[in-house]
């Protein structure tokens, strides 16, 4: 590590207080968002070692793995093996700031991100019905394939699940709303990897996102929206149930 950079570090290590005792990794996480949209550190500069970031924030160095996976996801942080973990060149004050709102926070924001992201994907989804391409439609039928090879498979399943989804915001046409469709399954991540919990749930959305390619490949938008209006319920609750859950643990 160049002087730059150590310097860099110590100061970050420095300016980062200890927590209270029982703060959660949310919590850590909103506190090295805040800091990293302070003007105090420069895009690009290398992070402290987990080690370092736990001692000055007075939390165990899980708590700040799991911070910074959240924020690596969320595309604040970028991980170069060998290297380290940076701050993300061109991160801007606007967004870092947006997503704070909803970085995995409590019950009544996360319940609030399900609802919107379940109007934005009815919508994508009839804007898809008007614009679908036939490549569009046969990634679809890939991702729907793929979903079916790996039903035993949850982590490849829900991988292609996404994807799916991907799609149908792409078909929409509408950039602003794919994007505020990727922030917002960003922010949900970590609760849709825990909602699909055995191969019958799997199976069961299988079938829901059959339902809706079906529908878009007839390019019926009255039944594009009953489809996903019935996903995203299930979806939903499914991902309410895996959060609901974590907060009992």
């Amino acid at each position: 590590m160049s002087a730059n950079s150590a310097a860099a570090a110590a100061h970050m290590t420095a300016a980062l207080a200890p927590m209270e005792q029982g703060s959660v990794v949310s919590e850590v996480a909103e506190r090295l968002l805040a800091y990293f949209t302070s003007g105090d550190i420069a895009p690009g500069t290398r992070l402290p070692a987990e080690r370092n970031l736990a001692t000055s924030l007075g939390v165990g160095r899980s708590a700040v793995r799991e911070a910074l996976a959240a924020l690596e996801i969320l595309g604040i942080v970028v991980v170069r093996p060998g290297s380290g973990t940076y701050l993300r060149d061109g991160v801007s004050e606007l967004l870092p700031r947006t997503l704070s709102w909803g970085l995995m926070l409590g019950e009544p924001r996360t319940r609030e991100l399900v609802e919107l992201r379940s109007g934005l994907e009815v919508q994508a989804v009839e804007l898809a019905a008007l614009r679908v391409t036939d490549e569009a439609l046969e990634r679809m039928r890939a991702d729907l394939d793929a979903m079916e090879k790996s039903l035993d498979d949850l982590a490849a399943f829900v991988e292609a699940d996404a994807a799916f989804h991907r799609e149908i915001a792409a078909a929409s046409g509408n950039v602003v709303l794919e994007e505020l469709l990727q922030s917002i399954r960003s922010l949900l991540r970590i609760w849709v990897d825990r909602a699909l919990t055995d191969e019958g749930h799997a199976e069961a959305a299988l079938r829901e996102h059959t339902a809706i390619y079906e529908a878009l490949k007839a390019r019926d938008a009255a039944a594009v929206s009953q489809t996903m209006r019935a996903h995203m319920g299930t979806a939903s609750r499914r991902l309410l149930a895996g959060f609901d859950s974590a907060q009992e643990v």
